[in-house]
């Protein structure tokens, strides 16, 4: 990962980072609440040796003491040096678990030895720790005795200070629990965003895209709530985001596969309710205003939409230009002041992929190159039924629409296998249902410009009035019912 896709993952999952910061920041301040503080208390012994005032004399004497100091601070925590603390403070415990709570260490190259004792008990802790110091002189001084009456000890303790009682407790550390508590919830909070990143199987944005193939993402269309009521968005709302989204792809078709001849493209998806049909249709509005003379063609013989997206009637379109029931003058219909025209599906076939891939239909697919500058054909997903595949190769190039949030990258790498088997050339993507905002939002969305501007007036002069359409589907059935 780059760091932009590290930056990407904060924003989308910063609501989860933070919370599991929350989360262990409480758990520590909790912690540290229920536990019962402990207090610490020092006393420190200077260890000497009992030797001549010659230099030579004193220089083994510091050598000898620097040597017995480590052995000391070990005895400290022995039954023969706590046993007598016991007794004298009347602890009521065994020596090994006053042991836990002592710990002796001496500091590298000094003669001083550090008993500290821990307790619950700040008096309890320093009394114990005096109290050791004391018994570790004695005992010290007992062992290094000669068995001789008058000998005395080469070595002496001497208790340099004395413990006092602690005001402040020692633990817990209620500072450093939090924030050893936060530290543990962010980084557990970054590893789960990091996780959920690279498990999530949806493709949400082109960058997920570009991990799938190298197709070119010819535009995004921002996600509307509102689609199913108003799918015909560049006409209803034309300064609308999702408006401008079908505008943008219009400016890219056009500079698309500048080598073909035909501009004509199948608009198909990977599975269904991905946005397809709304799709081709605005994009088909967008061309036409744009000047071109346009033909959508309605080739979902399974479960066509154009006609009721469009408002035109459907009763009869290319079913019935394919078994040679009707002319093409007779089904394709205008639509609005522009020049674009409609061409419904007509009746549902029992056999759609053998019309689709007939000869009859290669035939007409040169009639549409011939007739108009652009030709649009809807067709059903790719990974239910071959319809789409088999008109892709004669059409000779497909858009594929993948519904951000929806597609999961599975499904648009076997979509996209279905092309590549027959020879089917791509032209590219479109991701549909793109959020406007946030992370995951395409283009100039993501980096803060939007879709902000105005377009004037803009006046929905294309689009056919009730009446006109009322007149065009009447047209229609005259013609059904001279045939």
């Amino acid at each position: 990962m780059e760091l932009r896709d590290y930056i990407r993952i904060l924003r989308k999952s910063w609501v989860l980072i933070v919370l599991l910061t929350l989360v262990g920041v409480g758990a520590a301040a909790a912690f540290s609440l229920v536990q019962t503080p402990k207090y610490s208390a020092t006393a420190k012994v200077f260890v000497s040796t009992q030797s001549g005032g010659t230099t030579s004399e004193l220089a083994q004497g510091n050598t000898f003491t620097v040597q017995r100091v480590k052995t000391y601070s070990d005895l400290a925590t022995t039954p023969i040096v706590l046993l007598p603390v016991i007794g004298t403070l009347e602890l009521g415990i065994p020596a090994d678990e006053l042991a836990e709570r002592v710990a002796a260490a001496a500091p590298l190259d000094t003669s001083i030895i550090d008993i500290t004792v821990t307790d619950t008990d700040p008096v309890r802790a320093a009394d114990t720790a005096n109290a050791i110091s004391q018994s570790l002189t004695a005992v010290v001084e007992e062992i290094e005795t000669p068995e001789a009456s008058d000998a005395i000890s080469p070595v002496k303790l001497t208790r340099a200070q004395e413990a006092t009682v602690p005001s402040a407790p020692v633990s817990p550390n209620v500072p450093l629990n939090v924030a050893l508590g936060g530290l543990v919830g962010l980084a557990v909070g970054l590893g789960l965003a990091i996780l959920r990143e690279t498990l999530e199987t949806r493709i949400r944005n082109e960058h997920d895209v570009e991990g799938v193939t190298d197709v070119a993402i010819l535009g995004g269309i921002v996600f509307d709530p509102k689609a199913q009521d108003r799918p015909l968005i560049v006409h209803v709302d034309p300064r609308s985001p999702r408006a401008e989204s079908f505008r943008t792809l219009r400016t890219n078709l056009q500079f698309l596969d500048v080598g073909r001849t035909d501009r004509s493209f199948v608009i198909t998806s990977s599975i269904e309710s991905e946005g397809k049909s709304t799709t081709g249709a605005n994009l088909a509005i967008a061309l036409a205003d744009a000047g071109s003379r346009v033909l959508l063609i309605d080739a979902d013989l399974r479960r066509p939409k154009v006609a009721d997206y469009m408002g035109v009637e459907g009763a009869v379109g290319l079913t019935d230009v394919l078994i040679g029931r009707a002319e093409l003058d007779d089904v394709i219909q205008p639509w609005g002041r522009a020049q674009l025209f409609v061409l419904p599906a007509g009746q549902v076939p029992p056999n759609p992929s053998e019309l689709l891939g007939s000869a009859r239909m290669t035939h007409f697919i040169g009639e549409f190159n011939r007739m108009f500058d652009v030709v649009i054909y809807d067709t059903p997903p790719l990974l239910p039924v071959t319809d789409a595949a088999i008109l892709a190769k004669n059409v000779g190039g497909a858009i594929i629409v993948v519904a951000a949030g929806r597609t999961q990258k599975n499904q648009l790498k076997g979509a996209i296998s279905s092309l590549t088997n027959v020879g089917a050339p791509i032209s590219g993507l479109v991701l549909t249902m793109l959020p406007t905002k946030g992370p995951d939002a395409y283009g100039y969305n993501r980096y803060g410009y939007g879709y902000g501007y105005g377009y004037g007036d803009e006046v929905t002069t294309d689009e056919p009035t009730r009446r006109e359409r009322a007149q065009q589907a009447k047209r229609a059935r005259i013609k059904k019912a001279k045939e």
